[in-house]
């Protein structure tokens, strides 16, 4: 059978939480499937190594001016022209007007519901806001067109199922992300000691994954920080990545606290290959989210031996498990609590390290690609062997 995925986004150079997943699953099929002719659609751009052809697996580089025109134009015609029998598109739309049969990994539907964080995600950026149009416009006719909708936790799943009042539940699928091989405690100084230069970490921080989208609780996390640094008198330093200093200096304003940014450093855009060292740097890895339908970076900051502290909504206690400090992500004061809960007692600390772990272990590329190698097979009648 002739597959296609879409993964058009995996050669940028500044990969995030959607375009792993596609990568991690296509890298996973390579090893399962030697039977079956895939087709990788992509669109071209700098970082073009990090995937190659096999023996059954062929890159197809797809040139166009825009992600639309790309997605619901240039897409559908490459499927057709290559003979695809299946088109598995990843990041949450597919062209609505197309031949192939679709599978559509639809990792969230955050900017379809009517609740306060949508009304506060319309305050994002222009990009943000453009996004958030197009997938009210495309998902739910991809909802109704494609064969198989995957989502990636039953929190999720739960909610797509709701909000389109689906009938037909079975067309519905949860399926895990993983945690890469090499996310795991890096103990080795000379790579401690590198990365730390390379990013310019200070001795001790805290971790936090925040970006500009106000889903990610930026501002709330902040605050809490602030308060923990004065209810403690820790000279402890919050490392965040890929932020803009203006943007944090406005937030630091409305939480009160300019001299903050005395306490944070912006290390910018961080290779994922470097991740796995600087959570085995970090104190504590914070992620606070207001909703996720996953949240990748709780297990691999496990994966790394890191006591995370996560938040009591949406996905992230089913993804958590028991080895994470859960907090209401609306109370700063929750946060703070829990910052100062671990950093003052060593006792918990170790529990949490030694329980993220093992709850980090039961998540794997592996299996995710094989619990969508079979959703191919039951919905399609793939071949699995020769």
């Amino acid at each position: 059978m002739k597959i296609g995925i879409e993964a058009q986004r995996i050669f940028r150079k500044n990969k995030h939480g959607m375009d792993m997943v596609a990568l991690e699953l296509i890298r996973n099929l390579q090893q399962i499937d030697k039977v079956n002719e895939y087709f990788i659609f992509v669109r071209p751009d700098e970082d073009n190594t990090v995937l190659e052809d096999t023996p059954n697996f062929k890159i197809v580089e797809l040139e166009a001016s825009s992600f639309p025109i790309w997605e619901q134009i240039v897409l559908p015609r490459a499927a057709e022209k290559f003979g695809c029998e299946i088109l598995h598109c990843t990041s949450n739309t597919a062209p609505v007007f197309c031949k192939v049969p679709s599978v559509v990994t639809l990792h969230d539907i955050i900017y379809l519901e009517s609740t306060a964080l949508n009304i506060i995600s319309g305050k994002g950026t222009n990009y943000q806001k453009f996004g958030n149009i197009y997938r009210k416009l495309i998902v739910p006719l991809n909802m109704r067109k494609s064969k198989k909708i995957i989502t990636v936790s039953n929190f999720e799943k739960d909610c797509i199922s709701d909000f389109f009042n689906f009938k037909h539940y079975k067309k519905l699928s949860a399926e895990y992300n993983g945690v890469s091989e090499y996310f795991k405690p890096i103990t080795d100084k000379k790579v401690l000691d590198l990365i730390k230069t390379k990013y310019h970490l200070p001795e001790q921080f805290f971790f936090f994954l925040g970006n500009t989208h106000p889903k990610k609780n930026t501002k709330g996390t902040l605050k809490a920080f602030s308060d923990f640094l004065k209810e403690t008198g820790s000279a402890m330093k919050l490392v965040m990545l890929d932020y803009d200093q203006d943007e944090l200096q406005k937030l630091l304003i409305e939480i009160g606290d300019a001299d903050l940014i005395n306490s944070i450093v912006l290390t910018g855009y961080i290779n994922n290959k470097d991740l796995p060292a600087i959570y085995s740097l970090s104190q504590l890895f914070l992620y606070p989210s207001l909703r996720e339908s996953f949240g990748i970076p709780i297990i691999e900051a496990m994966a790394c031996g890191v006591p995370v502290i996560t938040s009591n909504t949406s996905s992230m206690p089913e993804i958590a498990g028991n080895a994470a400090l859960l907090v209401d992500p609306y109370k700063s004061e929750e946060i703070t609590s829990a910052m100062i809960e671990v950093y003052k007692n060593e006792v918990l600390k170790n529990k949490m390290i030694k329980y993220g772990i093992l709850r980090a272990a039961h998540f794997s590329w592996k299996s995710m690609a094989e619990n969508v190698l079979n959703i191919y097979r039951e919905t399609f009648g793939l071949q699995l062997t020769q």
